[in-house]
């Protein structure tokens, strides 16, 4: 009798074990990764970035330099997309800005894109800086716009 008790107390206590393995291990545990910045109100990203070249309003040709710097969280894998939309918002150009310097921060890492565009649009545009979002996740998108005149 006492050896049936013994492998009950052994396989109830098994059973315990693999079930607490099973909680501890094969169920994810949620996680929370910082997004747009606002926690604790804080300011948004965005508000982080800041354009040095072209600025505000500022006429540019058909190809021109975007220069400035962003928190390192708004790259991905050292570079983020920057559209060229007309005042209607249609996308005249995609470029891809690329980081200058360890982008593995929060810090302020600067950035580079070159724009060539082609058509013959000529008038009010923006710039749109965009976070990049390889999750596609809404809460991760963020932009900045910045309007420029192209000639």
């Amino acid at each position: 009798m006492n050896a049936k008790i013994m492998w009950s107390v052994i396989t109830v206590l098994s059973i315990i074990i693999i079930g607490l393995a099973w909680v501890l291990f094969a169920i994810p545990a949620p996680v929370t990764a910082p997004t747009t910045g606002m926690q604790n109100g804080e300011e948004p990203l965005h508000s982080k970035v800041s354009v040095l070249s072209p600025q505000n309003n500022a006429t540019v040709g058909k190809d021109f330099v975007v220069m400035g710097q962003a928190p390192g969280n708004w790259y991905f894998e050292a570079s983020f997309p920057i559209e060229v939309q007309d005042a209607n918002g249609i996308v005249l150009a995609t470029v891809i800005a690329q980081a200058q310097s360890d982008w593995m921060t929060t810090d302020l890492v600067p950035f580079l894109a070159d724009v060539a565009l082609t058509g013959n649009y000529a008038g009010a545009a923006k710039l749109v800086l965009k976070r990049d979002n390889p999750s596609g996740l809404p809460e991760n998108d963020d932009h900045l716009d910045v309007p420029i005149v192209l000639e």
